[in-house]
């Protein structure tokens, strides 16, 4: 592709054209939001196992409870009420390798491993000397409070499975995990990132890919969030919680 041409999208002043397909008769009423995300990044039509596998990848990130990220987007939209975007966008840069982002680590060393071909049993264990050695978790396991399992991984497997794919990243995946508990000596989840990271390599996403499709999925829950903050006022009721229970100490004093 030449660096002065674009494959998505132009119009003019009676179409618009998005992928070779005319917008209004092609596409809109024709592809689901979930179908028409996997056309625009792949420049195709998912098959149905494709789009079954993208939605549950994108349900499962779309919503968390109260965490850092959706406080962030509360704090913002209390201080810039008439702005929802501002309040989303802060909330989406927390976005990275702590809160989502361990997926496409996953992904890479699913991919390299499928790529690769041989003993997944002898490469996984690589893998997880390689990790140790550098006292680094191995991305897509453990979890802060989901134990002994992620319960939202077992579901994403099934449905990969039920949707009829090859099923090669998700094997590997679960050598993996059998290599990582071997090495700690104790049960370590799958976690939800990790299954993803399974789920969208057996689709032909590229790890680079993966965190803007989180980012996709996680703006809707946002938009939740800051509707709700409007009508309770939680991030103010938080500050005041903070001010009573976060004690201001003198760096010179002592106690």
């Amino acid at each position: 592709m030449k660096p002065d041409e674009t494959h998505i999208a132009t119009s003019d002043e009676r179409s618009i054209t998005v992928r070779g397909k005319d917008l209004v008769n092609e596409l809109i009423g024709h592809l689901t939001y979930t179908e028409m995300a996997f056309f625009l990044i792949r420049g195709r039509r998912p098959t149905r196992a494709e789009t079954t596998i993208l939605d549950a990848c994108l349900v499962t990130l779309m919503e968390h409870g109260l965490t850092i990220n959706t406080l962030a987007a509360r704090f913002v939209a209390s201080a810039v009420p008439d702005q929802i975007q501002v309040a989303m966008g802060a909330s989406l840069m927390t976005i990275g390798d702590t809160f989502v982002g361990t997926m496409e680590g996953c992904a890479r060393i699913l991919q390299e491993g499928v790529r690769a071909g041989g003993d997944p049993r002898a490469y996984c264990a690589e893998v997880v000397r390689k990790y140790r050695a550098e006292k680094r978790a191995v991305p897509g396991f453990g979890h802060r409070f989901h134990k002994p399992d992620d319960p939202r991984t077992p579901r994403l497997l099934a449905v990969a499975r039920e949707a009829g794919c090859k099923g090669d990243h998700i094997r590997l995946l679960e050598v993996l995990a059998e290599e990582v508990d071997r090495a700690a000596g104790r049960h370590l989840t799958i976690n939800a990132t990790g299954a993803i990271g399974a789920l969208l390599s057996e689709i032909g996403f590229e790890p680079e890919v993966m965190r803007g499709l989180a980012v996709v999925s996680r703006s809707a829950g946002l938009v939740a969030h800051i509707a709700e903050e409007r009508r309770s006022g939680s991030a103010r009721l938080i500050e005041r919680l903070a001010k009573e229970h976060v004690r201001y100490r003198d760096p010179d004093g002592e106690g």
